[in-house]
């Protein structure tokens, strides 16, 4: 969120072809879980895309709901610069909105859920257990399940306890044994009504005094409601398989949060079980790194960012999911002690969490997972590279260009396996931003190190979690011998490259490796990125120049070929903008394409739309959040913006400058937000190789006759299928065609 502050009696006019960030990613989201409504999705991976979609809301309302709340609280008047509105403003709309997506969201869960029973794999709930089930079930619980519980009684006795952001937990309303139902009943409606009646007194006018007296009287009332309620709260046992497999000719199973409930009458057995529900917190996660940094100066970076990660699982809830509704008395409760409103709370008959569908898969029968899933594919060595043959040699032919996943990472992992071994290899220098928990890649760095290598990584600490797995991949660099250093205080390093320096024979010699995705042997596998091998000398000049400054906290405008923020890319955008805008005045060709995966950046899109207004045709291909809105007459008509959201997840960055056919192109690493342009460390690279330029601009050609998962941005902020460019509607109709199944298969078959 870009913010600015104001006075109480200055507004901000919103811009007329601009809109709210947040409400562009759930957009985005919302086509995420469209794809388990289409035909065209396999059932398995439809029902994968919903597990998607319901992480990629959870870790939303960790660190955009979570930082807007933060803002919220600010005595300062903020307002987004883009859309005028104030952080408070923002999450009414978020909240209002997710209850419209949770339905849909619980609608084609149960469409899937029947397709999946339909053949065979049945999730069932308590009420659809046979008895032959509900006895299986209850040994079960009572042998190999409660023992492993900590029930925990909650009431004006025992302290509410920490609910940890983002695990399930069954709770219970409970009445003392001896004591009436009705009774109990009884007296907490009367409590509730007692208080209702009193919010009512407290709306019309009264003295100050009789103001004092009812304020007064309301808090003994609602402590009086709250020692009136028991409640008992179980968490899931960690150490117990969530997924339950009943008896049953097919595959039948049920969760393990849901089977608890049916063990709730035992587990508290010395009361009255009244109901049962399952919850689950969602957390504030958005942690501010450089917090305690100026009182703890001796500390190392490293075990400070240790005891600052400590504090994310106690962070302020900013979301209660239910998996059916709450009672009036057991909401009030949950309310006033997680410090919620009404509106935070969600309802859903779908699982508060996706994640079994990941061990339930190796439960279904091989031949029916292969029937309800993708074709299975494995990223193809290049067809351009020779497998038995140096990879440094090929590249001192010709410089490389690598697409994942369609083509494998594997030849990295050569390269930096050979420079392990090669005695000519002086030093490896690399930045590490996200990694795999287990990779090929940081183990051959290390015998590099332990080879004598100078390796020298910069690991980025602060990569939303993944700060652990940094935290401990650092520590085994530095056992390896190997240099490590953490980069700016101010800055994140984003940056994808790795300097390989030789001593040769004709001196020294630089192999430069650039991506636009992390080094990341399993995201490599899922995301879309470009990866470019070059012995440069230019290239080489420049990284070496970076890891230079990288070491001193310096940021530069120094660099020749390369383009590093927060100094260069977001200039160089400009002035390319600014060029075409030119070309346009003069009546010579013009064009923009530019491919990322968010754009929110102000002062992009208002030189955008200069460009448009222009006469300068503009194509954005954006994966997710797009701020500006493309078709507004006098502003953005020139514009178009597309997405898709497919198989595999859309990362690479593009910035191409000129019409389709012979723009100049770049790849970047950096989006075009205001954090990537200004508050980090980024590379953008031009691709000078002439075949390499125009198999990047073929790349971009075919994803745009995307007839099957292109979809349009339109003025009203909708998406529409689009059915591609370059053909006519009755065409398309007759064209199905997917980019991403194209690229796959021209890799399994290259011509």
């Amino acid at each position: 969120m870009e913010v600015t502050e104001t006075t109480e009696n200055v507004e901000l006019i919103a811009s007329p072809f601009m809109q709210d960030r947040e409400l562009s990613w759930l957009m985005f989201n919302e086509r995420v879980l469209d794809q388990g409504i289409d035909p065209a999705v396999p059932l398995l991976e439809r029902l994968n895309f919903v597990s998607i979609f319901s992480s990629n809301l959870q870790e939303f309302f960790m660190i955009r709901v979570g930082s807007l709340t933060d803002l919220s609280l600010v005595k300062k008047r903020i307002v987004d610069t883009k859309t005028g509105l104030t952080p408070a403003e923002q999450l009414i709309t978020i909240y209002a909105h997710c209850q419209n997506l949770y339905a849909h969201h619980e609608n084609i869960f149960n469409e899937i859920k029947d397709g999946l029973t339909q053949n065979g794999i049945h999730h069932l709930g308590v009420n659809d257990l046979n008895d032959e089930q509900k006895d299986f079930l209850k040994d079960y619980l009572i042998d190999s399940v409660m023992p492993l519980t900590s029930p925990q009684i909650i009431n004006a006795l025992h302290p509410f306890p920490h609910l940890e952001n983002g695990a399930l937990y069954v709770v219970v309303r409970l009445a003392e044994r001896g004591v009436e139902d009705d009774t109990a009943a009884a007296q907490a409606a009367a409590s509730e009504a007692a208080e209702t009646a009193q919010d009512t007194q407290e709306a019309a006018p009264k003295t100050e005094k009789g103001a004092k007296k009812e304020v007064g009287k309301k808090k003994k009332n609602k402590k009086a409601s709250a020692e009136g309620v028991v409640l008992g709260i179980v968490g899931l046992p960690k150490q117990c398989d969530r997924i339950i497999v009943l008896p049953g000719d097919e595959l039948s199973f049920i969760l393990l949060e849901n089977a608890l409930e049916l063990l709730a009458p035992e587990i508290f057995s010395m009361y009255a079980v009244k109901h049962s529900n399952v919850i689950c917190v969602t957390r504030n996660a958005d942690l501010d790194a450089s917090e305690g940094e100026d009182e703890s100066d001796d500390e190392d970076y490293r075990e400070h960012m240790k005891r600052i990660l400590k504090k994310r699982s106690r962070l302020a809830p900013v979301r209660l999911e239910s998996c059916r509704p709450l009672s009036d008395t057991v909401a009030k409760f949950l309310f006033k002690r997680l410090n919620l409103k009404e509106h935070q709370a969600f309802v859903t008959q779908a699982p508060l969490d996706m994640s079994y569908i990941y061990p339930l898969n190796g439960l279904i029968d091989d031949d029916v997972r292969a029937k309800f899933s993708y074709i299975p594919f494995t990223p193809q060595w290049p067809s351009s590279l020779k497998r038995n043959l140096s990879i440094i040699k090929q590249a001192e032919e010709s410089d490389i260009l690598l697409n994942y996943p369609y083509e494998s990472i594997d030849p990295l992992v050569e390269l930096l396996k050979e420079a392990a071994a090669d005695p000519s290899v002086i030093s490896i220098k690399i930045t590490l931003y996200r990694m795999a928990s287990q990779s090929h890649l940081a183990e051959e760095l290390i015998a590099a190190a332990e080879n004598g290598k100078d390796v020298t990584a910069l690991f980025e600490l602060r990569a939303r979690f993944d700060e652990t797995n940094n935290i401990e991949w650092s520590q085994r660099f530095e056992q390896a011998g190997a240099r490590v250093i953490y980069g700016f205080r101010d800055y994140k390093v984003h940056s994808k490259i790795c300097c390989i320096t030789r001593q040769t024979k004709k001196g020294i010699q630089y192999i430069t490796h650039l991506c636009t995705g992390n080094y990341n042997e399993k995201t490599a596998k899922l995301y879309t990125d470009f990866s470019f091998i070059t012995t440069d000398n230019a290239f080489g000049r420049d990284a070496t120049k970076f890891f230079h400054n990288m070491g001193l906290e310096y940021t530069s405008d120094e660099y020749k070929t390369l383009l590093v923020a927060p100094l260069q890319i977001k200039s160089m955008l400009m002035n390319g903008i600014d060029a075409e805008i030119e070309k346009a005045k003069q009546g010579h060709d013009c064009g923009l394409f530019i491919k990322t995966n968010s754009v929110t950046d102000q002062e992009i899109m208002e030189k955008l739309a200069e460009a448009s207004q222009a006469g300068v045709p503009i194509t954005l291909f954006v994966r997710g959040i797009c701020c500006l809105v493309p078709g507004i007459v006098g502003y953005t008509e020139n514009i178009r913006v597309v997405s898709i959201v497919g198989r595999l997840l859309e990362h690479s960055r593009i910035y191409g400058f000129g019409p389709l056919d012979s723009m100049k192109v770049f790849l970047a690493s950096a989006d075009l937000m205001t954090r990537n342009m200004e508050r980090r460390i980024e590379i953008a690279w031009p691709v000078l190789d002439e075949r390499l330029r125009k198999r990047v601009i073929e790349y971009v050609r075919i994803s745009l006759t995307d007839t099957l998962k292109l979809r349009e941005l339109c003025p009203d902020k909708s998406y529409t299928p689009l059915q591609c460019f370059g053909f006519s509607e009755e065409a398309a109709g007759q064209y199905c065609f997917d980019s991403q199944d194209y690229f796959i298969k021209e890799a399994q078959h290259p011509l």
